[in-house]
């Protein structure tokens, strides 16, 4: 007979809890996000969110920033591409604590490489000389209320889709217990015209709106760059409904220029219903490329709501009088079709 076999308990227990720690992570992963706590969340989080809508994020407020007179910075990133949402964002920190900007290495967003954008949006969530003192939000515009915004007949266009959402988050940084003091922001349209509007709606404000003011202040440089990297990672991670298995390296930089860019739009027509949604329709880069090559649609004038006769207008009633004063009115319809006359006298 042969001898009995020995199974050893050691490999596949260790088998087991390597699979059970796999499990754990892999729900960890799959748990939905609703706070940003570093650069790692922020991908999943914008994934979470329907893209067709705007998505609006508060980081968490610092005690601080409700207890001391603060500086908030306002800019945008994405106003110019055809594709993907425009973000705008805001950061604000105590006006005492300008230094903790300048050690996170605050500049122009578009002067850094992506991956120091990113490692400062990381710091400013993960350091805690960072996340202390500075508070940030920014609003994600999806690319389909661009779109709606400017094609409706009420007309909206990308300047005021701009600074309404800059008041918008404004306001809610009030709301939030934020003790502002001093607003900049980088100019939408002339800076003067733009700072009057502001200053009327948040007179309690020092504001100062000015040209390039992410690269002039450092408050107005952290919003840019939470801006950018909250862009470009919505990029990443965008969910096409249409059912398109793309990455974000598959249609470029969204700029009209880039050739990644026209080629995508070129190959993604739909001769129906045109673009995909992460396309701004609005553009003219857009309507080109459909005019070249999608069908061409007629739509059918709505029926108009008045009633094709309403009976006689009022007016005519004052017609026929001569110059002598003698009135001539035509005949009642139902005398004349009866050939009978009215008659006073007998």
């Amino acid at each position: 007979m042969p001898e009995d076999i020995k199974i050893k308990d050691e490999p596949l227990n260790e088998t087991m809890e390597q699979e059970d720690t796999e499990e754990k992570e892999n729900d960890e992963d799959t748990k939905p996000i609703d706070k940003i706590t570093s650069l790692k969340t922020l991908g999943p989080f914008i994934a979470s969110k329907d893209n067709s809508a705007n998505t609006v994020y508060f980081s968490d407020i610092p005690q601080v920033c409700k207890d001391e007179p603060c500086m908030l910075g306002v800019d945008e990133a994405g106003r110019g591409p055809v594709l993907g949402p425009m973000v705008y964002g805001i950061a604000f920190c105590p006006i005492k604590s300008k230094q903790a900007l300048i050690d996170l290495g605050c500049a122009d967003s578009k002067q850094l490489t992506e991956e120091k954008r990113d490692i400062i949006f990381d710091d400013i969530n993960t350091k805690e000389y960072a996340n202390t003192c500075i508070g940030w939000a920014v609003e994600i515009i999806s690319p389909n209320v661009i779109s709606t915004s400017m094609f409706r007949r009420a007309k909206c266009s990308l300047n005021e889709v701009s600074m309404n959402s800059a008041i918008g988050l404004i306001h809610a940084a009030v709301d939030q217990g934020v003790n502002i003091a001093e607003v900049y922001v980088d100019t939408v349209g002339p800076p003067e015209k733009y700072q009057d509007k502001l200053q009327k709606i948040f007179p309690q404000f020092k504001i100062t709106v000015a040209k390039k003011a992410d690269s002039t202040y450092p408050i107005v440089s952290a919003a840019s760059i939470c801006a950018k990297v909250s862009r470009d990672h919505a990029l990443k991670v965008w969910q096409f409904p249409e059912g398109l298995k793309l990455k974000s390296n598959d249609f470029g930089s969204g700029y009209p220029g880039d050739p990644v860019t026209k080629r995508f739009l070129s190959d993604n027509i739909d001769l129906v219903f045109g673009f995909p949604r992460l396309v701004r329709f609005s553009w003219s880069t857009a309507e080109n490329a459909l005019a070249d090559k999608a069908y061409d649609m007629e739509f059918d004038e709505p029926d108009s709501e008045k009633p094709k006769y309403a009976g006689p207008k009022l007016t005519k009633f004052f017609k026929g009088t001569t110059k002598d004063g003698e009135v001539k009115r035509e005949p009642c319809r139902l005398l004349k079709e009866r050939f009978l006359d009215s008659c006073v006298d007998f």
